[in-house]
């Protein structure tokens, strides 16, 4: 009984602490919300089915053949078979969102003007040169056709390809929202060469706003057949970076082939593309920052971004390391946490390849990274000791 009575109390509290938990409800919320989505997919799903059933089975019944059980048969079945047409459409383009169908709209618009000015201009030309020019009237619609559905597949191509460069050409016009809007970031070679960028994909936080230039990688194709072995490398390295970002599929990376040939150098076009798009660019190369600062570029260093990251130590802190070699100074020993950093210990030279309890003194931040400088146990008491015979 009293076993049952325990049972009970925790189920109770379990419900209320599952109540009182602020994600529960959070989570609650989203499905819900995400239940009535589904509820209102499913009501214009059938609703449409139904339409499309009734309009073929009306068009039907009002042909030449009249009222009849055929008829109404094949009515039904052909609207079934468009209603599951239009929804296999819908599944199809399920992510394709409203910016993306904005674009594909405008692009049939231009593409239509573009193919009614192709067609216009052949006739302008068949007009002008009637008396030496005669095609069968099968063959001119042939060609007109094919012109009308090439201007307009041409046009609705380029109009999706370049929606980022479109309000060059449409002054106020550009398909980024306004609000909450966080810049692009234009990378270059020596990002793509660094595979801290594979995490920093993967974590989420450079979604939907990485552009990778054409020329960048024409650069890292023809450094590819370089002469010297350590370019070539790191430029295959590269590629292969790219490749593996290329196949992430909820990055969504962009590749862009605006390019700048009366600009030589690389980071010229890179701090160009960036004023273009209004962007800001990612690099690993400490020596592109101060140009692009001086151009109004802002630039975001890799690694300062890994620095930022590594945990911080506060003076007094206990810490365990391990010491692998001697310092520069003496009784100095020099161990690495797990992220890399430099832990210069006082006293540690007496431990090489133990695994000892230091006493954070500072953290010294270089150009190179962040050093954490400590103390030995036993450096903590002899210090003590000499303080007190003085």
């Amino acid at each position: 009984m009293t076993h049952s009575t325990g049972m009970v109390t925790k189920t109770l509290l379990l419900v209320d602490k599952n109540r009182l938990n602020p994600y529960n409800h959070v989570g609650s919320q989203i499905l819900k919300s995400r239940t009535v989505l589904n509820l209102a997919l499913a009501f214009s799903r059938t609703f449409f089915m139904i339409l499309s059933m009734f309009f073929m089975t009306l068009y039907m019944v009002t042909g030449p053949y009249g009222y009849s059980w055929k008829n109404i048969s094949w009515g039904l079945l052909l609207g079934a078979m468009l209603g599951l047409t239009l929804i296999g459409f819908e599944l199809l383009f399920r992510r394709f969102n409203l910016r993306s169908f904005n674009v594909a709209i405008l692009g049939l618009f231009i593409g239509y003007f573009m193919g009614l000015a192709l067609v216009l201009t052949l006739d302008a030309i068949l007009q002008i040169s009637s008396a030496t020019i005669h095609l069968p009237p099968q063959v001119l619609e042939i060609i007109k056709i094919s012109l009308y559905l090439f201007g307009v597949y041409l046009g609705t191509l380029f109009t999706i390809r370049s929606a980022d460069e479109l309000y060059i050409s449409i002054p106020f016009v550009r398909f980024t929202p306004t609000a909450h809007r966080k810049k692009d970031l234009v990378v270059d070679s020596s990002v793509l060469s660094d595979a801290r960028i594979l995490d920093m994909a993967s974590s989420g936080l450079i979604d939907h706003c990485l552009i990778v230039p054409r020329f960048v990688a024409k650069e890292l194709y023809i450094l590819t057949e370089s002469q010297e072995e350590m370019e070539r490398a790191k430029a295959k390295r590269a590629l292969e970076i790219f490749k593996k970002l290329e196949s992430m599929p909820d990055l969504h990376m962009r590749s862009n082939d605006t390019d700048f040939p009366e600009t030589k150098d690389i980071m010229g076009k890179l701090i160009r593309l960036a004023r273009l798009f209004d962007a800001n660019i990612l690099t690993a190369d400490i020596s592109r920052i101060q140009m692009a600062n001086i151009e109004g570029v802002r630039i975001i260093n890799l690694h300062n971004l890994s620095n930022a990251l590594k945990p911080l130590m506060q003076a007094g802190e206990h810490i365990k390391i391990k010491i692998q070699r001697y310092g520069k100074e003496p009784r100095q020993g020099v161990g690495y946490l797990e992220d890399g950093t430099m832990v210069v210990v006082n006293g540690g030279g007496e431990y090489i390849g133990e695994t000892i309890d230091a006493i954070v003194l500072s953290v010294k931040h270089t150009s190179s990274g962040r050093m954490i400088f400590c103390n030995a146990p036993d450096e903590e008491g002899r210090l003590h000791s000499e303080h007190d015979e003085h």
